[in-house]
Formats: structure tokens, sequence, C-alpha cells
């Protein structure tokens, strides 16, 4: 296959519009092997994917160091890796589970979103993917959504009074190429972009055929300020994928009956256009123009395989004005 490739904000770097999201090589929700990741990295590659997209959150490094390994084979000039900043590793004691990523490296965990905590982030994750560069750092999960309303104060001053001007100064250096957030809600990033322009939003959740939530406001302050989103969470934790059935899950927590009425909804109109739900998910992502790459995480080929098909439909006429409508 071959994908266009997007210019990420006014930066000059060009990405892949589909991209691999590395939560799976951390183990989300259950454990995968070494071979398996690889399996799955080997594919994305072939397929022509040169996006990758992962974090120090996930597995505690085991993304990052799954994904070190495999690209030590690639030319650096061939691929675009992105990874976060906002937690810092440290050696700590072996777990069998932490927040919902299964067999994580034997590493603690602090927030530290200063200028010295986004510095010792950044060199971590380098360490761990065999490489002196981050083409694109996000900020994970700054926002109330994670922190609640009062301990996000502290980090949102942190960010704002010092650890900026580290990224600006990485940056500067021409070891990241753009700069922005990674985060599943929308208010921080207007907190943000009111203070200082960002190259791209790693947006989770907030921009899918279930959920229109950046619409309000976000989408034409990127507009303004020429920010890419990089879209995630695309499933909103699996109900898009699956469809609506007993025990699914919307935005990280079992689906309430209002929201499987809504996927209903949605299953049936997708349905009369000769889309599945998943197949529309994956079309109202590709085809929305506020998008330069679409993120796709999973643990398995053949999960990958079908939503690289769906990212490849050719949409007829009915298709496209449901998407849009």
């Amino acid at each position: 296959m071959t994908f266009a490739t997007k210019q990420v904000g006014q930066t000059g770097l060009r990405v892949t519009s589909i991209s691999l999201g590395g939560s799976s090589f951390g183990n989300i929700g259950h454990e995968i092997s070494d071979a398996d990741a690889v399996a799955v990295m080997n594919h994305a590659w072939t397929q022509g994917i040169r996006y990758f997209d992962t974090a120090p959150h996930y597995g505690r490094g085991r993304s990052e160091v799954r994904f070190g390994a495999w690209l030590k084979g690639k030319q650096r000039d061939q691929y675009v890796l992105s990874s976060k900043v906002g937690r810092v590793l440290s050696p700590g004691a072996p777990l069998k589970e932490v927040d919902g990523f299964v067999n994580p490296l034997p590493n603690a965990v602090r927030y530290d979103y200063t200028a010295n905590g986004i510095r010792e982030s950044f060199e971590g994750s380098c360490e761990r993917l065999g490489t002196s560069q981050i083409e694109i750092l996000f900020v994970h999960d700054i926002g109330a959504f994670t922190h609640g309303a009062e301990a996000n104060e502290k980090h949102f001053d942190d960010l704002m009074g010092s650890g900026m001007q580290a990224l600006h100064d990485l940056k500067q250096s021409g070891r990241v190429k753009a700069i922005g957030l990674g985060v599943n809600e929308t208010q921080v990033c207007l907190d943000v972009m009111a203070r200082e322009t960002l190259d791209a939003i790693l947006l989770a959740g907030r921009l899918t055929l279930m959920d229109r939530g950046a619409e309000a406001g976000l989408l034409q302050t990127c507009a303004d300020q020429g920010t890419s989103l990089v879209l995630g969470g695309i499933f909103n934790s699996g109900i898009l994928a699956t469809g609506p059935k007993p025990g699914v899950w919307f935005n990280y927590e079992p689906a309430p009956d209002h929201i499987i009425e809504k996927a209903t909804q949605l299953q049936a109109r997708a349905a009369a256009v000769g889309l599945t739900l998943a197949e529309a998910a994956v079309q109202f992502a590709m085809c929305h123009p506020s998008a330069c790459s679409v993120l796709i995480g999973t643990g398995k080929v053949s999960s990958l395989q079908r939503n690289l098909d769906a990212a490849n439909l050719d949409l007829e006429d009915d298709s496209r004005a449901f998407l849009t409508s």
C-alpha cells in the first residue's frame, strides 16, 4: 500500500497519513510477545507506514524498548518517531500490572512538566528508542482529565513556567522537529494555545465518528494557528470497532446505555451506505481535513490489516455524505 504524506503544522516535517500507535506494545490490557510485536511492526512497514508513536507511559518504557530494538535495522531518515514527555521513569520494583499495562518494565514513574523533567523524560526516551532525536514530542496527559482540576494547576504552571521553553530549546537544537500535546481532552489544548503556538496535537477520542467534542472551538483554533491533529482513539476504546454489544467500552470505561444507543444508530446509518461501523470510524478520521495522520494501535497483524483495508476503501458519494454530516 502507498499512503499519502501530510505536513505537520508549519514545520515542513511530513508523516504518513496512517501511523502505528505503540500502546499495544506496552501490553495494554493483555500481554503480547516480542515476536508478535515485531510481526505487527514488520507488517506496518511492509504496508508503507513510516510514522510510529510511542510513550514512556506504555508499559513503563516497554513500548519504547520494543520499538527501539526493531528500528535498529532501519535507516534513521526513513521514518518519523513521536514520543511524549510529562512522565519521568526511573528504576523501580517489578510489577505484574499497573495503569492498565500488563508486565511493565520495572520502572517507577513521576509526573514532571518542568524544564528539567521534560529534558530528563526526553533523554530517557531517546535511550530506550536508540536514537538521538525524536521528530515529534508531545506533552502527555496534561489536563484535568488525567490529574483532576486542582492537581493540574501545578502541572500547568510548571509547563507554562519552564517546560515549554525546554520544548522550544529541543526544537531549536534540531533534536525535535515538532512540539505539541498528547491528550484526551480539548479544554487544556485551548488553555495552552492561548499562550503558545503548537505544531501538532495528538488528540485521543475527541474527534471521532462517535465523539466530536473537538469541533466546538478547538478545530478553529488549530486552523488559525496552523496546528495539525494526529487522531488517536478513533474507536473510542472499542465501541466503534466491535459495535454495540454487552460489555463494550467507551472512552476507557464500560459504555452507558445512551452511548450504546447512539452506536446502534450509527451502525444502522453506516450499514445503509455499505459500511461497517469500524470502516466508518476509520474513514471519518482519514477524511477529516484537520488530520495529518490517523493512529492505528494493535498487537495483531490481522487487526492492523483489517484497519488498513478500511482506510483504503473507495467511498461512494452517499458514504462521504454520511461521514461529513
